[in-house]
């Protein structure tokens, strides 16, 4: 939503001030079609030949989640870190080898089904899947398990990160590429150098548009989709460190209401919940 707020404010300041000051638009709606054409279709091509199809993929994918809300809330964590309090709490109990058949089968744990906003999400349940199991087996200890989870994560960033540096190398190329369409029109131009100047003059108008457009796309739309996507990527990041974070303090020996509590400090302050609304509502789960 806040997408489309920003690209009317920006559109509607350059082109209100560009018209109000006597600017012609019918010159830039005549060039439109055709510089879009040449600087879009050079972009998707170098594109296309810059990246294999998995970053591709995934840059489609995350400019689509560029127009949805985020799906990392103070309600998400809570229900995560409460997901884990339960866990650790039952392994505490009962023993770690309770845990063995949730571990197992989480769409059938009455315990992963409990929180269905987490549980039901493939990347965190997989991942804290993971390194219960590990945990279960009893042949990692706490040193072992945080290298193989931060070489995870350092996974997980690199490939979400790809597709970022691409719509960033994209952004990049987009001015350039109207530089390209600009230069055609001005060949174009020269090769009608015996029409009247207000035909030359529509005619330059009408190059000079391609280096406009390059750079309002670069910078007005694509650009500002990146940005949004890398901070998507880093709150994806940020619930896996959470999770990592809970799991090795319940290793090292903490309580499960200890363990949340260093998993609930790893988290943004504009998403962490407060330590009475999560004491709260892990309560209230019981």
């Amino acid at each position: 939503m806040f997408v489309l707020v920003g690209w009317v404010i920006a559109l509607g300041c350059i082109f209100g001030v560009y018209i109000a000051h006597g600017g012609n638009i019918g010159v830039i709606l005549h060039a439109l079609p055709f510089e879009l054409i040449t600087i879009f279709g050079a972009a998707i091509g170098a594109f296309l030949a810059n990246n294999q199809m998995k970053v591709v993929k995934a840059a489609l994918s995350g400019l689509g989640r560029c127009f949805k809300g985020s799906k990392f809330s103070k309600a998400r964590y809570m229900e995560l870190l409460s997901l884990m309090y339960d866990i650790l709490q039952k392994a505490r109990k009962e023993g770690l080898m309770s845990i063995e058949k949730d571990v197992e089968d989480p769409h059938s744990s009455p315990l992963f089904q409990k929180y269905p906003t987490v549980g039901n999400d493939h990347h965190v349940t997989e991942f804290i899947t993971d390194y219960l199991r590990m945990m279960v087996s009893g042949n990692l200890n706490a040193h072992e398990i945080e290298s193989l989870m931060d070489q995870e994560i350092e996974t997980h960033h690199q490939e979400e990160h790809a597709a970022v540096a691409a719509i960033a190398r994209l952004a990049g190329g987009l001015p350039a590429f109207g530089i390209v369409a600009a230069v055609l029109g001005v060949v174009n131009t020269m090769g009608s150098v015996g029409q009247p100047p207000a035909v030359l003059g529509g005619m330059i108008g009408s190059a000079l548009v391609g280096t406009f457009l390059g750079i309002l796309l670069a910078y007005g739309f694509v650009e500002p989709l990146g940005g949004l996507l890398e901070q998507k990527v880093e709150d994806a990041g940020k619930e896996l460190q959470c999770i990592k974070t809970t799991l090795l303090a319940s290793m090292q020996g903490y309580a499960p209401q200890v363990a949340i509590e260093f998993g609930r400090k790893v988290l943004y302050s504009g998403d962490r919940p407060t330590f009475s609304e999560l004491e709260g509502h892990v309560k209230g789960k019981k």
